[in-house]
């Protein structure tokens, strides 16, 4: 018998809290098996299906998506309230970025691959354990500590 995926992307104005029961409800599971899942504590699982949480950190972005078996990207766009479409790649140039600051926004642009400024190539993830970059707020991987510079 053929089963179709139910779609896991993000619906337009669909609130974090509506999006991750959907999707856990489309997959058949309970709050305590997504919370087991993800890595994260129940309540916490909780907060976010009850709308008080909506922004989330790292660690429960890789559990949900991963749990959940869809793409970080769509729990960014849901959090910051932005079609999928356009949830932009971080990508910095590891000359010319000064930690702790925004990324160039051309730098972001889909097709860009090579920096503006002075041509190198642009880094989406970390050299050292090729882990995607999470954060420009961070100077050093949080997977393995090394520095994006």
């Amino acid at each position: 018998m053929l089963t179709i995926e139910p779609d896991r992307s993000p619906k337009p104005d669909e609130s974090l809290a509506e999006y991750v029961r959907r999707v856990r409800t489309g997959m058949n599971i309970s709050q305590a098996e997504l919370a087991k899942r993800s890595g994260i504590h129940l309540m916490s699982v909780g907060k976010i299906e009850g709308g008080k949480t909506t922004r989330l950190s790292a660690k429960s972005k890789v559990g949900l998506s991963r749990a959940l078996q869809i793409s970080d990207s769509y729990l960014d766009a849901v959090c910051r309230g932005v079609p999928v479409t356009t949830v932009q790649q971080l990508k910095i140039c590891p000359n010319c970025w000064v930690p702790g600051t925004e990324a160039e926004s051309i730098w972001l642009h889909l097709r860009s691959k090579y920096c503006f400024a002075c041509g190198t190539a642009l880094r989406d993830r970390c050299a050292s354990c090729n882990e995607p970059m999470t954060s420009t707020k961070h100077r050093f991987c949080a997977y393995c500590g090394k520095s994006y510079k």
